[in-house]
């Protein structure tokens, strides 16, 4: 190592919920079970030696499709929120319009309203109410399902009309939120995810992708800004547009197609590594920390990994304090 290596940490929302004894769909209406849950995590983390997450409603990454016309499930019976599509046909593309007023639509309200109450109670609240924006192919898809993955090759114009609708809208929504809780309309760092970028190969993803990506960042973030990525499906014949697009950081999360193998060879921009929750579950924590010391012999710009469950605590403890060694 010729340098320490950053990482981030996190307990997620489902482990609060188990330790104040509420629902995780309480996380995300429910003023009184956000504080309980925040409160429990006290002792937890006073035993890792970790910051205690200030009160926040549970994160929703369909806040902005909401208000397009995608239809959110959620409730007490409900583990995670999901979406129905709006599109049937190509042709009710046609018929997208933009709402005229974003922060009157959808689920978007209700979140602003319990934000609002969280807050007269706990002014140390967090005031978000979801991800700002999901990407546009990531949109498309919530909006039209998986029918949208043919439509460049069956019916170019209308992907590209559907894109830009989702390009412009998220743009509006997010300007629009942004102004509602008095954060800066242009980020100093503007981030975005788009988990199914990555599905269309190069040539379709130069032409159709990359475009709206641009628009996003050159829309949202302040000039000469950070730019951040988070897409898991990218191939190493994406990683190129990474450069063109001036990504300063590059989230690969779990993707199957770019290990860190992969990245270190070809990856032109500086890019981060996550030992994703489903790893923390099945490794013991001499296999974890085996794992930390190889991600963290590539140099990355960080390592990230979180709490997803109580009986991660010992596997935890072990990840933090190789973290903390290296670091």
């Amino acid at each position: 190592m010729t340098r320490g290596q950053p990482y981030s940490f996190s307990i997620s929302p489902p482990v609060a919920a188990a330790l104040a004894g509420v629902s995780h769909y309480a996380l995300h209406v429910d003023v009184d079970a956000i504080i309980k849950a925040s409160d429990a995590l006290i002792p937890l983390c006073k035993r890792l030696g970790v910051p205690v997450p200030v009160p926040q409603l549970y994160g929703m990454s369909y806040v902005h499709v909401s208000t397009i016309g995608v239809e959110v499930v959620n409730g007490p019976d409900v583990m995670e929120p999901s979406t129905k599509p709006c599109i049937r046909t190509p042709k009710d593309i046609d018929r997208l319009h933009e709402p005229e007023d974003y922060l009157a639509c959808g689920i978007v309200p209700e979140r602003l309203e319990t934000v609002r109450r969280l807050k007269a109670r706990r002014p140390d609240a967090a005031d978000r109410i979801g991800h700002d924006l999901e990407g546009p192919v990531t949109t498309a898809e919530l909006m039209m399902g998986p029918d949208f993955f043919t439509l460049p090759y069956d019916d170019p114009a209308r992907a590209r009309k559907l894109l830009q609708f989702c390009t412009t809208s998220a743009i509006n929504y997010t300007r629009a939120i942004r102004a509602c809780q008095g954060r800066p309309v242009r980020a100093r760092t503007q981030g975005m995810p788009d988990d199914f970028g990555g599905i269309f190969p190069p040539e379709i993803f130069q032409e159709f992708v990359v475009p709206c990506w641009a628009q996003i960042y050159d829309g949202l973030g302040e000039p000469g800004g950070t730019r951040t990525l988070h897409s898991e499906l990218l191939r190493e014949g994406h990683l190129g547009f990474l450069e063109e697009l001036k990504i300063d950081s590059f989230d690969p999360s779990v993707d199957p197609h770019l290990p860190p193998e992969v990245l270190a060879r070809a990856c032109p921009v500086p890019w981060g590594l996550r030992i994703w929750p489903s790893v923390v579950r099945d490794l013991s924590a001499d296999e974890l920390v085996e794992k930390y010391r190889y991600f963290a012999s590539f140099e990355t710009q960080y390592i990230m990994f979180g709490m997803g469950d109580l009986s991660e605590e010992p596997k935890i403890a072990a990840l933090l304090e190789v973290a903390r060694e290296l670091e």
